[in-house]
């Protein structure tokens, strides 16, 4: 279970380098071009991060109380998660009314509805994964 934990995760980073590469490489940082806060986009990788970081320790350590701080990295990442999901979603519907090709639709887009919605799903689903595997690992210690 640790090791599918792992692997979730390490998938989950991947959808997530993915989309905050996109989000940057379309101005997401400058001002007026996302609706994503830019510490909220950032505290979520960096906590995600840092508990992958633990979740790795905890793998070698096999200490319970790192399988829990683990968990406990992982409740603001889900909920800075949550906060990003619920205000991408104007901006995904927004670019299927106005479609790439119509005038001035690029320059208006927020830098967020370039990512495409199955990895925006994905990113969720292994997310909800993850901590639940992570927690069970905790609750097993």
């Amino acid at each position: 279970m640790t090791i599918a934990a792992l692997i979730t995760w390490l998938v989950t980073a991947l959808g997530g380098f993915y989309m905050l590469g996109t989000w940057i490489a379309r101005g997401g940082v400058r001002s007026g071009r996302t609706r994503l806060p830019v510490p909220v986009v950032l505290g979520h990788f960096l906590l995600a991060a840092a508990g992958l970081v633990v979740w790795i320790v905890y793998l070698f350590a096999d200490r319970s109380a790192l399988a829990w701080t683990a968990f406990g990295l992982l409740l603001p990442v889900a909920l800075l998660g949550f906060v990003m999901f619920a205000r991408w979603l104007p901006s995904v519907r927004a670019h299927t009314v106005a479609p790439e090709g119509a005038p001035g639709a690029a320059e208006a887009a927020p830098a967020e509805s370039a990512f495409p919605v199955p990895v925006v799903v994905g990113h969720g689903l292994f997310a909800v994964a993850t901590l639940v595997l992570v927690l069970l690992a905790a609750l097993r210690g």
